[in-house]
């Protein structure tokens, strides 16, 4: 059984850190592209940012220089590190596990980040 689990989420401050942790069960982790995305109330879903298998990474402008993804393939985990946030960036954030763009997606339930002023 395949699982998304993500965590690290809950109210910050303008300019603040957080860090989102998502680990992932029954995929072979190592063999996945792994993506960050967000959804605000009456938004669509959107790109955060992804990391290949071989650790390419990939961040929308909005994520550029203020965001950071890694991955840990022994733990099947992968992070991101969110610096310097501000209060549209308050969303719920997925989880994305892929093995390329035509696969099956894999997606956590979502964990929600608000930043407040």
């Amino acid at each position: 059984q395949v699982q998304v689990v993500e965590s690290g989420g809950g109210l910050v401050q303008t300019g603040g850190s957080l860090r989102l942790s998502c680990e992932s069960y029954g995929i072979v982790f190592s063999a996945h592209i792994m993506g960050w995305y967000r959804q605000a109330p009456g938004k669509q879903r959107e790109l955060v940012a992804e990391i290949t298998a071989g650790g390419r990474t990939n961040y929308k402008d909005f994520a550029e220089g203020r965001f950071t993804i890694s991955r840990d393939n022994a733990k099947n985990t992968v992070l991101l590190q969110m610096d310097s946030l501000k209060i549209e960036d308050s969303a719920t954030y997925y989880c994305k596990g892929q093995r390329h763009n035509f696969a099956r997606a894999w997606w956590g339930q979502g964990i929600l980040v608000t930043v407040s002023s």
